[in-house]
């Protein structure tokens, strides 16, 4: 083949690789030397698709109603059912991405039952939290799921005793997390009308950015995008189905916490474990000694002296490894490295400074 001949085929070869990497090659330019093996940038097509984040699955009822859900994780991982806190959707799990890695290699099933009134689900002013516990078993049933982990968060706590009541059988653990108990003194707001805390709440829930406020030293400042993804959440639950923020779903969720009693949980036989933040000012720690006296045996109680009511989020990632099984080991960072040490051992190197409680991205 003549010189010539060979560059023109090489300048042709040049350019259509500069057109598939979004460049290009001008008529009659000769094409780069290609740089050092060692400094070469091989880009690449993925073969799969990355995850935006739990899709939201529709299922018919029983009783007719439609509930959404989610369920992401492996089929044969351990099912985790998330409770999720005061108006949040059945996507509010997806929050607690930061730690997608972690919850992968735990092969840990995440599932969460929207509650009514938010997000895709109507609302029914004649439904409680025992409708709650009911959907929740129609969904776990409709996907193969017998026995399951139950994690609440904040307003979710109330739902998952009444669960617990319900169907002490199928709970292999249940952890409580900043979990407002349907126990003791009811909430101050309990003696206003329906109009008048409709007042109260309606400007937080019309800006999700005012319902999803953390402080600036609340550790989630540290984790990126959580300030956004949060605010996505709440015009999801507010706003998905054009309901322009009606504070009504909000008020009769609010209102189901005054119920008083709370259910009975004495048929539970399942590990219980209780986190609660000591700068917790919403659910104060106080309501550990509430959640004490009305359930059976003696819970596994993990406190912090650097959350508040983001208990849950700071301390994910031990959650976490306490939902896997593995309530005797502690997430640490120890040299620049995250690890789940046995519960005495981290103790001893936390106390002496050899390491930090949680994961090393806290340090970062």
């Amino acid at each position: 083949m003549k010189r010539s001949a060979r560059t023109a085929l090489a300048t042709s070869a040049a350019a259509l690789a500069a057109v598939l990497l979004g460049g290009s090659v001008a008529a009659g330019a000769t094409p780069p030397s290609a740089p050092h093996a060692a400094d070469a940038h091989r880009p690449r097509v993925q073969d799969d698709f990355d995850s935006l984040g739990p899709a939201v699955e529709a299922a018919r009822l029983a009783s007719g109603r439609t509930a959404h859900y989610i369920d992401e994780g492996p089929r044969d991982g351990r099912p985790v059912l998330f409770i999720g806190g005061t108006g949040t959707s059945a996507r509010a799990a997806h929050m607690t991405d930061f730690f997608r890695s972690t919850r992968a290699s735990l092969r840990l099933r995440l599932i969460s039952v929207e509650r009514n009134g938010f997000g895709d689900t109507a609302y029914d002013p004649k439904l409680g939290k025992a409708d709650f516990a009911d959907d929740a078993l129609q969904v776990l049933d409709r996907i193969g799921v017998g026995k399951v982990t139950v994690v609440a968060i904040s307003g979710g706590g109330p739902y998952a005793a009444e669960l617990a009541a319900r169907a002490p059988g199928r709970i292999r653990a249940l952890h409580l997390a900043a979990a407002l108990p349907p126990y003791g003194a009811q909430p101050d707001y309990c003696g206003l009308s329906d109009d008048a805390l409709a007042k109260e709440v309606e400007g937080q829930i019309a800006d999700p950015r005012k319902w999803w406020a953390f402080p600036d030293d609340s550790p989630t400042q540290q984790i990126p995008g959580f300030a956004d993804t949060a605010y996505e959440e709440g015009a999801r639950t507010y706003n998905q189905r054009g309901q322009k923020a009606d504070p009504a779903p909000q008020v009769h969720e609010q209102k189901l916490y005054c119920g008083r009693p709370g259910p009975d949980l004495s048929r539970l036989t399942a590990p219980v474990y209780l986190y609660s933040g000591k700068k917790d000012t919403t659910v104060p720690p106080s309501t550990l000694a509430t959640w004490k006296a009305h359930l059976p045996g003696t819970p596994r109680v993990r406190s912090y002296a650097d959350s508040g009511h983001d208990v849950q989020y700071r301390h994910w990632d031990q959650i976490l490894v306490d939902l896997a099984g593995y309530g005797d080991r502690t997430v640490v960072c120890r040299r620049g490295h995250s690890g789940m040490v046995p519960a005495a051992a981290a103790d001893r190197m936390v106390a002496d400074g050899r390491a930090t409680l949680g994961s090393c991205a806290w340090r970062k």
